[in-house]
């Protein structure tokens, strides 16, 4: 069972979210804990109800800047609960983390293929205190290992594993519900670095989005700038209606976005994350010439390749999704030799150009000729024939450089 835990500023925004589902028939509240009403789906103020319960927490709070809890528990593919074992196990869970005595609405989701639970609660008591969320990741993990047990649920050993087949799977439009199809990937894929929004892009047509940026007129003349979102066929041709940003939170929007690639890019020239798959991409590279062998090599080391290219089938750009750090980089950025260009001349080089095959044989009375340059593959052959540089523990340099912080402030504080 993999458990996702989110926290927010906006009660009204976690419950709405549910309540829609509950609206449309896919989802329904199946238990409740400290809530004023019954939980009856029929009631029309049950909406009203449900933030009157939660009231007097938020008003006592005066100092938790994100005290919603939104809380998912997802069993296995092929985990059988019915509902009353799903609301002893939102019960079990909320005891296991410390919000046992909060208030907490459980709701039952069905519009995909695996019924999922959602808790809505908060994490600061009647006094206005927060519950310690320390450890709250390691906490969470342990709970599921022994809910796993109790309910007989399938024991996941690689948790990254069974969280990429839990979450990040392709929008199906065939399917219906695209918004929400949408919504997930989204929040799904918020965990991954990127710098550009061509990064974002190509992060995003792995799953079947497009995301692109629009601008208007205001009422008061001003222009801005937004983002909409659609989904796409396998060609990566838009083939649903666009979707605003607004629409998914203000994290998916322009300003959010922006702020979260300056923050990476901020990040990546500090040392605080570096790509890692150099040598993994280099190796592709020297065992073959063939654009789809490439692409499928490195997919069986779980990256993606983003190829973009113009009318005449020419190679501008190129993107690399290492899904297991969930990076993103365009090939400029692992340096000119994964560039663009390079990669066209590999998959385009004929093969008697290859640097590889056997040269004529010159005469020692020839004389040099100028025009004789290397080839582009011989360049670039050349270039993997020295060897790699290691690889650098960036999480350990990240780890020093925050302990030289500490450090200087307690030096600051007794100055």
């Amino acid at each position: 069972m993999i458990a996702k835990i989110s926290h927010g500023k906006s009660l009204y925004g976690a419950v709405i979210y549910n309540q829609e589902k509950v609206n449309e028939g896919t989802a329904r509240i199946i238990s409740a804990n400290r809530i004023l009403t019954d939980m009856s789906n029929e009631q029309e103020n049950v909406m009203q109800k449900i933030l009157l319960s939660f009231e007097p927490y938020l008003t006592a709070n005066n100092r938790t800047k994100k005290p919603v809890l939104h809380i998912s528990l997802n069993p296995a593919l092929d985990d059988r609960l019915t509902n009353e074992q799903f609301a002893e196990l939102a019960k079990d869970y909320m005891e296991k983390m410390n919000y046992g005595n909060q208030p907490y609405l459980v709701y039952m989701h069905e519009d995909i293929d695996r019924r999922h639970i959602h808790i809505v609660s908060v994490c600061v008591d009647e006094t206005g205190q927060k519950i310690s969320d320390s450890y709250e990741h390691r906490r969470s993990m342990t709970a599921c290992r022994e809910l796993e047990t109790a309910y007989g649920l399938k024991n996941i050993s690689s948790e990254r594993q069974e969280a990429d087949t839990l979450f990040l799977k392709k929008v199906e439009y065939e399917k219906g519900d695209v918004k929400h199809q949408i919504s997930n990937t989204l929040k799904n894929v918020s965990e991954y670095k990127f710098r550009t929004f061509g990064e974002y892009t190509a992060l995003l047509s792995c799953f079947n989005v497009e995301a692109k940026t629009v601008k208007g007129e205001g009422i008061d003349g001003k222009i801005f700038k937004g983002i909409v979102y659609s989904a796409t066929d396998k060609t990566g041709k838009a083939v649903s209606n666009p979707f605003k940003s607004s629409l998914f939170g203000k994290a998916f929007g322009y300003e959010g976005l922006n702020k979260k690639m300056i923050r990476n890019e901020k990040d990546l020239k500090e040392g605080k994350y570096a790509p890692m798959i150099r040598s993994t991409i280099a190796s592709a590279m020297k065992a073959t010439r063939n654009k789809e062998k490439f692409t499928a090599l490195l997919a069986s080391k779980n990256i993606d390749v983003i190829f973009r290219e113009n009318a005449e089938k020419r190679l501008y750009g190129i993107s690399f999704i290492d899904h297991n750090r969930k990076e993103v980089y365009n090939g400029s950025v692992l340096g000119k030799e994964f560039s663009a260009n390079v990669f066209h001349k590999l998959f385009n080089e004929k093969a008697e150009n290859n640097s590889l095959s056997p040269k004529p044989h010159k005469s020692p009375l020839s004389q040099p000729s100028h025009n004789n340059s290397e080839t582009a593959l011989e360049q670039i052959f050349g270039i993997f024939d020295l060897p790699l540089p290691q690889e650098r523990d960036y999480e350990e340099e990240a780890f020093q450089w925050q302990m030289k912080r500490k450090k200087k402030k307690k030096q600051r504080k007794i100055s």
